[in-house]
């Protein structure tokens, strides 16, 4: 197998956009894992980020770590089930950042369950988690990119589904929901030049997913991918970085996979 960590460029190396110099950034679940991959990519660009999780120890180190950038990250604890409350913070968000060009939904849980077990609060709890707070957070924002002159919305969907992997029911579903509502808003935002996209990713390798697989079970990710290497929360970042910059000006409605081939 490649070498992996040799094969792979660095961050440093990624293409720089100067459409993003200065853009407004805000991110939900941005502490760690792919959030916190979406964080560092977009300080680096030059990008003013905001964003929101429930981890305030990673989330405040998240911003110490990218502190010499040249704009610091503001963070601010939010739990996005409560919409009220996460309206609220958005709100606060923008005028912290002077508006919003560019909104990434991240935030999920995918906390593996039984399907005979799951009740009905455990049902909208995970929905909640997972979906709900991709709509509302767009309502909110996309009048304020609509008076700016357009904006980019990147909700991050999950190969999951494709595969119909076990013990992700609920899940599945709300990121199956995810591609639908990609397509929806695309439509309903596209006459104001708001994009709105999915991005798709495989396994990533984070902490979180760690706790999930042994080395024989990664080795199986790996020999499902068409390319040989475990994904990283950069190579999820990098195609929001496309996404979001004018080079993507005609991008919109559809689901960009960053995945490594994965069958």
């Amino acid at each position: 197998m490649p070498d992996e960590v040799a094969t792979k460029p660095t961050m440093t190396e990624r293409a720089n956009y100067p459409s993003l110099e200065g853009k407004r950034v805000i991110i939900s679940g941005g502490a760690s894992g792919i959030g916190a991959g979406f964080v560092e990519a977009f300080t680096l660009q030059g990008s003013k980020v905001a964003f929101v999780d429930l981890d305030d120890s990673a989330g405040e180190a998240t911003c110490e770590k990218l502190a010499h950038g040249k704009h610091r990250p503001f963070y601010r604890h939010c739990n996005v089930t409560d919409i009220d409350r996460y309206t609220e913070t958005l709100a606060e968000l923008t005028e912290h950042l002077g508006g919003c060009d560019v909104l990434i939904n991240n935030a999920a849980s995918d906390d593996r369950h039984e399907v005979g077990e799951v009740t009905s609060s455990e049902w909208d709890n995970r929905m909640a988690v997972n979906l709900k707070h991709h709509f509302f957070a767009a309502q909110s924002l996309a009048p304020i990119m609509r008076d700016a002159g357009g904006g980019s919305i990147i909700n991050l969907g999950s190969i999951s589904w494709h595969l119909g992997l076990k013990q992700l029911a609920i899940y599945q579903t709300s990121k199956a929901a995810i591609e639908g509502l990609t397509r929806s808003l695309a439509r309903e935002y596209g006459a104001f030049g708001i994009r709105v996209n999915a991005i798709l990713p495989g396994n990533v390798q984070t902490p979180r997913q760690q706790q999930w697989y042994s080395p024989e079970g990664e080795a199986e990710i790996v020999a499902s991918q068409c390319l040989p290497w475990r994904i990283q929360p950069q190579d999820v970042a990098a195609m929001g970085l496309f996404l979001a910059s004018d080079d993507a000006r005609l991008c919109t409605g559809h689901n960009y996979w960053v995945d490594g081939g994965w069958r």
